[in-house]
């Protein structure tokens, strides 16, 4: 007799933000999808990263909540930066800013891009929300300027030595690049221990990110995303 698929859970968006099903009622069609509904309060948004759970839903769906295994991470030290990007970062004419204009790099982030259908997983109510974590100072952008003019970046979540990556753009070549180099730095100076980048990608493995199994990545969340470890992640220049 085959096993019982585990029902997906539906979280009332009335009650404890906190509560999220264990991780082994991950559903296996479609893989890592763990629960649905809710809402995207700071608290329940929170309380989900730290549980190595995290939104993702498009508009028209009910909040929809993944936890996949494997889980692409990238580890400070195990960055790739090629000698092209190097050389961009001393003569390219970008600019760095940390936080100077997180609004805007998430609306950036949401804009459709060709190959996409048009569309975007990054709806006003998810764009409403990170900016609400980012005025609780947990959700932070990294940027890159050039003339005054915002052409890539990135931006996620910190949580104790954990950065939590959730969306990045590029309008000139390298411009996100240069921003995720700029955050590798930061990690390393700050003794940010890990950067989850949620779903494997050839181009995130080409800059050293790399498939770490579950029950791995929960060993580093209890290990680094501890509340009583906070690097200070300062706004403005690097």
């Amino acid at each position: 007799m085959r096993p019982r698929r585990p029902r997906l859970t539906w979280l009332d968006p009335a009650g404890d933000p906190t509560a999220f099903p264990p991780l082994e009622s991950v559903q296996e069609e479609p893989p890592g999808l763990i629960a649905a509904g809710g809402d995207l309060s700071p608290e329940r948004l929170e309380a989900a990263y730290r549980r190595g759970i995290f939104p993702w839903y498009s508009e028209g769906q009910p909040i929809l909540w993944w936890s996949p295994d494997p889980r692409m991470l990238l580890f400070p030290s195990e960055f790739r930066r090629s000698r092209s990007l190097a050389k961009r970062e001393r003569h390219g004419g970008f600019e760095l800013r940390f936080d100077s204009d997180f609004d805007a790099v998430v609306g950036a982030c949401a804009a459709p891009r060709r190959g996409e259908g048009g569309g975007t997983w990054i709806t006003d109510e998810m764009r409403a929300a990170y900016l609400e974590m980012h005025r609780r100072g947990l959700a932070h952008s990294v940027e890159t300027w050039r003339q005054g003019r915002l052409v890539g970046g990135l931006y996620g979540v910190q949580l104790g030595a954990c950065f939590f990556g959730e969306s990045m753009f590029s309008l000139e070549t390298d411009a996100s690049k240069f921003a995720l180099s700029a955050l590798v730095r930061r990690c390393l100076a700050t003794g940010i221990a890990v950067v989850d980048c949620q779903m494997e990608t050839g181009h995130l493995a080409s800059l050293g990110a790399r498939p770490v199994a579950r029950a791995e990545f929960q060993g580093l969340l209890a290990e680094h995303c501890n509340p009583t470890i906070s690097p200070r992640w300062a706004s403005g220049g690097d």
